[in-house]
């Protein structure tokens, strides 16, 4: 099956690092010999025994250090509060962009779109990686940066998901529909139970945010809602709970 890709934005480094930052990460990143760390990025302005254990800890690993301006290491880490001065850019070996991914047909795809909690976003990679999700769309924009916050919630999974990388969760809806794939969201309200619901094989399942949930450009793609069946007065589950649901279910049919 061939394919045309709408247009996308180009790659990124974020496609291919998980980047860590602040002291105590990137010491523990060294310390992981099941990690590759491509290199660490100490601000010019950090010195003294802190410095000096963070570049010893990279040349026992024959990780290059580069100095950079504080206000760089910043921009790169993507918090400007809690970098400390420091970050280190993590090889995350299965992940991609999504538009490579899908020239493989993953059969499963989760689309987070508009999840902001860092702990959700890493308890869904975690859980959806448990379950065998051949791919976790995690967009640059809208959703949790994949961070500290997020690799601790993930149990360290984070590292080896099978995570896609795109722009917006709107784009990856635009690309997984042109490849073919139907596209499910999670919808309280929906008639269509999710255990009882016909479901093909190859699709993706869209996860919307915690207050707003899916978003109104990434509706216009979706193809039909699930609902996960509630009692005892409950309405909803928290996003990850719900994931969880989700993807074991699909363990179940296969």
């Amino acid at each position: 099956m061939t394919w045309n890709a709408p247009p996308v934005d180009g790659p990124s480094p974020k496609d291919r690092f998980v980047t860590v930052f602040g002291r105590k990460p990137v010491l523990e990143a060294l310390a992981d010999r099941d990690l590759r760390v491509d290199k660490v990025v100490l601000a010019d302005n950090a010195r003294g025994a802190a410095a000096r254990e963070i570049i010893d800890a990279a040349s026992a690993r024959s990780v290059r250090v580069e100095r950079a301006s504080a206000h760089r290491v910043k921009v790169l880490a993507g918090n400007g509060k809690q970098d400390q001065g420091v970050l280190a850019d993590v090889v995350a070996p299965r992940m991609r962009r999504l538009a490579d991914a899908l020239a493989e047909n993953p059969a499963s795809v989760l689309l987070l779109d508009g999840i902001t909690t860092p702990a959700n976003v890493g308890m869904i990679i975690r859980t959806a990686t448990a379950a065998g999700i051949e791919g976790i769309v995690v967009p640059r924009r809208g959703v949790a940066s994949i961070d500290p916050l997020v690799v601790k919630a993930s149990a360290g999974v984070a590292f080896h998901a099978p995570i896609l990388r795109c722009y917006t969760a709107t784009e990856a809806a635009t690309e997984l529909r042109a490849a073919g794939y139907p596209l499910f969201a999670l919808d309280g309200s929906a008639r269509t139970g999710l255990f009882t619901a016909d479901l093909p094989r190859r699709a993706a399942y869209v996860l919307g945010g915690e207050t707003d949930g899916i978003s109104p450009e990434v509706r216009a793609s979706v193809t039909a809602y699930l609902s996960i069946p509630m009692s005892g007065g409950v309405e909803s589950l928290n996003v990850a709970s719900a994931a969880a649901v989700l993807c074991f279910e699909l363990v179940r049919r296969r």
